[in-house]
């Protein structure tokens, strides 16, 4: 069933009233002298300077307000989506149902019920988190919806497609994800020049988290050229994570040695810690200096993919590990329940670490893995997981408005 306007008024204004409250996502701890404290993993996260988002949407989340409840209780202040997201959201869920009869009674096209059904709950979902965007000057309270897969390697066609999600979702807490794939830098430049703020989805690579960067630079200093408010164009520069132990640690477990066991596990982090150097070092450049003067805000990395894989690695690692002062951490459900009921929250467990970083990569390359082509892989892959998301999705839709949805009965 959609939701009417009261029932969006009332979760924004429910949004509201809870954003301010006190959270209560504690659990007890014991001391060594037997005393007992109450802790709150995830607001320790938040406290350390990191972003907690949620990494899914469904209609059920809206409708049920369960949303809303983590943005009141567990600290949540932010969301992502991807189209398998919102495929596994579609294909399973009957609330969609109604809005489906609606789009094969108007004989609408596939492509366009697709986009009416993924913008309908993003729009919602910024609803729900503007208080968030509003406290925090625009910082967090973001909802990111991604441009159709399919462009990733069409400059011109992605710069059109984020122009139409910016203008459907009318909101100003929207992200639109723009992979990273090369043709898409230049994509980011131009939409962040027209005031369009983006979330940088599938950075894998140092290297092209360095190209990333210039591209967002590029763009805010020709937004100011062209007279805009930097202070309304926001950037997040995501960084896949667990993906890249997946890929690296098959290929040590093929190599077989000790050396390699030792190296299971460590390249994500390791990775990810390099990233996050590489964002203190733009933001001590001269370039950024002038931008941040001007009112920009700073690109943030964000960690993505940080559900754990491998049943082995303790299920908070990719949270944990990952502490550091102006980062975001968007993660599933389960991960973001798994913080908050055990995990252990470091003063900051990125900066210091760089040294031990490099030294990982270089010994993975010592033992014949190429670092290049592994993100490389990862890159590929991920978008072609996503482009598999969305025909899939698209199969279903087709087979549903070729014909009369099921549950349509003659006379209703």
């Amino acid at each position: 069933m959609l939701a009417s306007h009261d029932d969006k008024t009332q979760a924004r204004a429910l949004a509201r009233e809870i954003y301010g409250r006190d959270r209560t996502g504690q659990h007890a701890t014991v001391s060594a002298e037997g005393s007992t404290t109450m802790t709150d993993p995830l607001a320790e996260l938040s406290d350390r300077g990191v972003s907690i988002w949620l990494d899914d949407l469904s209609r059920p989340r809206l409708t049920t307000g369960s949303l809303a409840g983590l943005v009141a209780h567990d600290h949540v202040v932010g969301l992502t989506t991807n189209p398998t997201i919102f495929a596994r959201a579609i294909a399973h869920s009957d609330a969609y149902a109604e809005q489906i009869r609606d789009m094969w009674a108007r004989g609408a096209a596939v492509g366009e019920a697709l986009r009416g059904m993924t913008a309908f709950d993003v729009r919602w979902a910024c609803d729900v988190l503007r208080p968030a965007y509003e406290a925090t000057g625009g910082v967090d309270g973001r909802v990111s919806v991604e441009v159709d897969p399919r462009l990733a390697y069409d400059t011109e066609a992605t710069i059109a497609e984020a122009r139409f999600l910016w203008w459907l979702v009318d909101r100003p807490n929207l992200f639109i994800k723009i992979p990273a794939a090369r043709q898409g830098l230049p994509a980011i430049t131009a939409c962040l020049a027209e005031g369009i703020s983006i979330n940088v989805t599938l950075i894998f690579s140092l290297a092209r988290y360095d190209e990333v960067t210039a591209a967002w630079l590029d763009g805010l200093e020709r937004a100011r050229q062209a007279g805009r408010d930097l202070a309304g164009i926001a950037s997040v520069a995501s960084f896949f994570v667990s993906r890249v132990d997946t890929e690296v640690d098959a290929r040590l477990d093929k190599i077989g040695t000790p050396a390699a066991a030792a190296l299971r596990g460590r390249a994500a982090i390791a990775n990810a810690r390099l990233a996050y150097h590489h964002y203190e070092e733009t933001l001590g450049s001269p370039r950024w200096a002038a931008l941040q003067a001007a009112g920009a805000l700073p690109q943030r990395p964000l960690w993505a993919s940080t559900s754990v894989k491998d049943p082995a690695y303790p299920d908070t690692r990719y949270v944990t590990d990952l502490v550091a002062p102006g980062v975001v951490n968007t993660m599933p459900e389960a991960t973001l329940r798994a913080v908050a009921d055990h995990g252990q929250i470091p003063e900051d467990s990125v900066r210091g670490h760089y040294a031990d970083a490099r030294r990982v990569l270089s010994q993975l390359e010592t033992l014949g893995i190429d670092y290049g082509e592994v993100t490389q892989t990862l890159e590929d892959n991920g978008l072609a997981t996503f482009d598999a998301s969305w025909r899939e999705l698209g199969d279903q839709l087709r087979t549903a408005l070729a014909g009369r949805p099921a549950g349509e009965e003659s006379g209703t």
